[in-house]
């Protein structure tokens, strides 16, 4: 029986976790080229236009990381997880708005790191790494509110 807690408990949990960051990815993308399209002399520098590139690194591997869970959902639920679906998913829609919207790239850079793991942790299928991954998200999300 499911609980509340049971988040990424079926392969359609995994699914929605799989659309969400993919949702994520396309955030990161449209926020580097917003960054490595300003107008030379603007208000971000040769360090945020290299930050920005770096952001499409990330955006890859996090593309990667979904396309295994996509492939291989089955393989990735999860039991026990102690985070319902709601929270896993309001998590990582928060996360997308903040790389939409804050200004600065380095700003962002550990958050999107940190939403990296945490699909390279889905795709583990263990529930531990997720929790910790989950709590990394968290906390950098936080950091950007309080900043």
């Amino acid at each position: 029986m499911k609980t509340d807690q049971d988040g990424l408990a079926s392969v359609e949990d995994i699914m929605a976790l799989a659309a969400q960051l993919s949702g994520v990815a396309g955030a990161i993308h449209e926020r580097a080229l917003l960054a490595i399209r300003a107008p030379a002399g603007a208000t971000s520098g040769e360090a945020e236009r290299d930050a920005a590139f770096a952001l499409l690194d990330e955006e890859l591997l996090l593309r990667q990381h979904v396309h295994a869970l996509y492939l291989d959902a089955a393989r990735a639920v999860l039991k026990g997880l102690g985070h319902s679906q709601q929270q896993v998913l309001a998590l990582t829609a928060d996360a997308t708005e903040k790389i939409r919207k804050i200004g600065a790239i380095a700003d962002i850079a550990g958050l999107v790191a940190a939403v990296v793991g945490l699909a390279g942790a889905a795709a583990s299928g263990v529930p531990g790494t997720v929790s910790l991954a989950l709590k990394d998200v968290r906390e950098r999300i936080k950091a950007i509110k309080a900043h």
